[in-house]
């Protein structure tokens, strides 16, 4: 417990326990409750009875008895509240909704080539509204929509203050909010891939640094602890919190220099990650299709599999020096991240023998989820929001 926690921050805490033990269990019983959370049994009566009242929570019949008289079966209300993550890219729209269940309950892609213009944003609007509508999502049950963008994203101001990717500047919560009709919350598109991680994590003491591998590079660093992020929401997953830097730029792995005086990156810089390893770069050879590189390179053409050879070569060098300066599990993610299964354990070997405290590289692998992550990540994390205030 923190030290000079009154009385309503430990009541308030222990109904948040509460709620996110049985949303965490098909369903479960005070009892139960009880003994895993250490708290007395009035004391989970009062606080279910509450979520009960706010319907979060509800009785769903009897547990099989193991002797004696039947336990109450107590289940999360799972579509009590839901969220929308919307995923702005160069050329395309992603979204996904998910509820308090934290699943992906549907998504879709769509190509729409982005201008921050009027016409654009009513257009989004439209996608929004055709999505709710034939998802039958119910208005009165939105908690919002997360807004995922590649690019600098302040979350204290609500605002992308720059994008390469969209060629803007200063994009802000209240530009979007005149043409969607829910609370919005801006992200970085890697942190909110980087937030799908956590929903199934299944080791809460571990942290985690993602590396997305899309049309730019960045990543994102979690730590599993009881820190909060800067503004005070707890990333996806129990105890773990995302670490933003002191000017929200944490995690802008690609402009980590990987070949001095190499190849200029769009930054400036000469040598970045990001113009070496960005989806890009493997795209470009087959005029923009990165599933096309993955077929030839799968078809055995020799100049494709050198290529490939020589990405991971590049991308080892700064996972080496990510887990050297995290000493914690590397996620590889985004586009690339999507085909990259069929080559760990080659990839692994690459970087373990690079890796001065010797080891397999198991401390790399790919992510769990490959198909609108960001969108999903940033639906996730108006989700969490609500949750933490339950």
């Amino acid at each position: 417990m923190r030290r000079g926690t009154n009385s309503l921050e430990v009541k308030k805490l222990n109904r948040n326990r509460v709620f996110r033990y049985v949303n965490s269990l098909s369903e479960t019983s005070m009892p139960d409750i009880s003994a895993a959370l250490d708290i007395s049994g009035p004391t989970v009566l009062t606080i279910v009875k509450e979520l009960k009242d706010a319907g979060v929570v509800a009785e769903v019949g009897e547990l099989q008895s193991t002797g004696g008289r039947k336990a109450k079966a107590i289940a999360a209300v799972k579509d009590a509240r839901c969220a929308i993550g919307v995923d702005i890219t160069a050329n395309h729209v992603g979204i996904a909704y998910t509820d308090l269940a934290r699943k992906v309950l549907k998504h879709e892609r769509i190509r729409k080539p982005f201008a921050c213009e009027d016409v654009y944003f009513r257009e989004l609007s439209e996608i929004l509204r055709r999505f709710v509508e034939e998802n039958r999502i119910p208005e009165t049950k939105m908690e919002g929509v997360g807004i995922s963008l590649p690019g600098i994203v302040d979350r204290q101001k609500n605002i992308l203050t720059q994008s390469h990717i969209l060629n803007i500047k200063d994009l802000s919560r209240e530009r979007l909010a005149d043409y969607i009709p829910y609370p919005c919350e801006l992200l970085n598109d890697a942190n909110a891939a980087a937030i799908t991680e956590g929903v199934d994590f299944k080791d809460p003491e571990s942290n985690m640094v993602y590396l997305s591998l899309s049309n730019s590079v960045g990543g994102a660093v979690i730590f599993a602890d009881e820190m909060k992020s800067n503004d005070g929401i707890r990333s996806d997953y129990d105890g773990g919190a995302m670490y933003m830097g002191n000017n929200w730029r944490s995690g802008e792995f690609g402009h980590m220099v990987v070949h001095p005086e190499g190849k200029t990156c769009y930054c400036g810089k000469k040598g970045c990650l990001d113009a070496y390893c960005s989806a890009l770069n493997l795209a470009q050879l087959e005029n923009g299709d990165l599933k096309g590189f993955f077929q030839k390179l799968e078809s055995g053409t020799g100049e494709y599999r050198r290529i490939w050879e020589e990405y991971m070569y590049d991308l080892a060098i700064v996972v080496d020096n990510l887990r050297m300066c995290f000493d914690c599990e590397v996620v590889l993610g985004g586009y690339v991240g999507n085909y990259m299964e069929p080559y760990i354990e080659q990839f692994r070997a690459i970087a373990a023998a690079k890796n001065i405290f010797g080891g397999s590289g198991a401390y790399v692998r790919v992510c769990r989820y490959r198909e609108e992550a960001s969108a999903f990540g940033a639906a996730l994390y108006q989700i969490e929001k609500y949750i933490s205030k339950i």
